[in-house]
C-alpha cells in the first residue's frame, strides 16, 4: 500500500481557437498550463498531464473593443492570470490565490488601456484550477465553463451579462434575450473599473469528468444540449473540439470561437448518476452587481462587446 496521501490525477486536454466567417482578427485568447513544472500548450492538445504540486490551469478569455485592441486584453488576461497564479506560494488559500491573480490581470490590461488606441478595452475571464480532487472556477465576464458528468450537461458559471441580469429579475424572458440588443452587454469585464468582482465555484472532480471552457462564439450558436451531443459522440476530445468550432461556423461564424476540453482521470470516486452535480459544486461567491443610483440611466456599468 502506498504511503502517499497525494492523489494522483491526471487530465488531458484539447483546445481550439478560430476566427469564424466573419471577424477580421481573432480577440479569444486561452492557456493550458502545468503551474507545477511549467509547461504549456499549444493549439490543437498535449495529450496527458499529471496534476501536480501546484495544479494545471485552463483559461480561456474574449477580448472586447474591435479596432481598440480586444486581441491585447485577452492575451494580456490569460497570460497575467497564470503568471499571477504560478508564482503564488504553495500553502496560500486557493481561493486567494485566484483572487490575486485575476486582482493582477485586471491590472494588466487596465494599464495598456492606457495607451493610444487601446482607450476601453477589456476582456472577460474563464478559469479552472484542477488541484488534485478538487477544481476551482473563476469567472468574470461571460465565457463559460461546463461539467459533463455521467451523459448529463451543467453550466457552472452565470453569464454575467446584461440580459442575464435582467433575466434573473424576471424583467426579461430567456426567449427574447436571444435577440435582445443587451445579450452582447456585459455587467463587468477585466480591465474596466477600479476593480472586478470574481465570481468563484469549487468542484469535487470523479472519475471521467470532462470540462468545457468556452468564448460565447459558441454558445451563441450551438445550444447546451448540442455540445454535450457533440462530445460525447466525438472518438476524442480533439475531434470534439473540431466538431464544435466547425458547428458554430456553419450557423454563421459571426464571432470567433475557443473551446478547451479536458478529461479528468486518476485516483478519484467514480460518478454516481444519481448523485446531483449540486451535492459536488459549492457557490464560494457570487457577482453581485453594483446599486442603482437614482440619477442613473444604467440599471449596471455596463461594457459594449462589439459584434460585426
Amino acid at each position: 500500500m502506498s504511503l502517499s496521501l497525494v492523489p494522483r490525477v491526471h487530465v488531458t486536454v484539447a483546445a481550439r481557437s478560430d476566427i469564424g466567417r466573419v471577424r477580421e482578427k481573432n480577440e479569444d485568447a486561452f492557456v493550458v498550463t502545468d503551474l507545477t513544472l511549467g509547461g504549456r500548450a499549444a493549439e490543437g492538445g498535449i495529450g496527458r498531464i499529471e496534476v501536480g504540486e501546484k495544479g494545471v490551469l485552463l483559461v480561456v478569455s474574449d477580448g472586447m473593443g474591435g479596432h481598440k485592441a480586444g486581441e491585447v486584453a485577452s492575451a494580456l488576461v490569460v497570460q497575467g492570470f497564470a503568471r499571477a497564479l504560478a508564482s503564488s506560494p504553495v500553502g496560500r488559500p486557493p481561493v486567494a490565490q485566484l483572487k490575486y491573480a485575476a486582482a493582477q490581470a485586471h491590472l494588466d490590461v487596465a494599464a495598456a488601456a492606457r495607451h493610444a488606441g487601446r482607450e476601453g478595452m477589456g476582456a472577460t475571464l474563464t478559469a479552472v484550477h484542477l488541484t488534485g480532487r478538487t477544481a476551482y472556477v473563476v469567472e468574470v465576464g461571460d465565457s463559460r465553463a461546463y461539467l459533463l458528468r455521467s451523459g448529463t450537461i451543467r453550466q457552472l458559471t452565470h453569464d454575467q451579462s446584461v440580459a442575464q441580469l435582467l433575466m434573473d429579475s424576471g424583467a426579461l424572458q430567456p426567449e427574447d434575450a436571444k435577440t435582445s440588443p443587451m445579450r452582447n452587454m456585459l455587467a463587468q469585464a477585466m480591465g474596466h473599473n477600479s476593480a472586478v468582482q470574481v465570481a468563484l465555484g469549487k468542484l469535487d472532480l470523479r472519475d471521467r469528468d470532462c470540462l468545457l471552457l468556452c468564448s460565447d462564439g459558441l454558445t451563441g450558436r450551438v445550444t447546451d444540449d448540442e455540445i454535450r451531443s457533440t462530445v460525447l459522440g466525438s472518438k476524442n476530445l480533439g475531434a470534439a473540439c473540431e466538431k464544435l468550432v466547425a458547428l458554430a461556423n456553419e450557423r454563421g461564424g459571426e464571432d470567433n470561437v475557443t473551446v478547451v476540453l479536458a478529461g479528468i482521470g486518476g485516483d478519484l470516486p467514480p460518478a454516481d448518476p444519481d448523485e446531483r452535480v449540486s451535492r459536488t459544486y459549492e457557490i464560494l461567491e457570487t457577482f453581485a452587481p453594483p446599486v442603482r443610483q437614482p440619477d442613473s440611466a444604467r440599471l449596471v456599468p455596463a461594457t459594449v462587446k462589439v459584434t460585426a
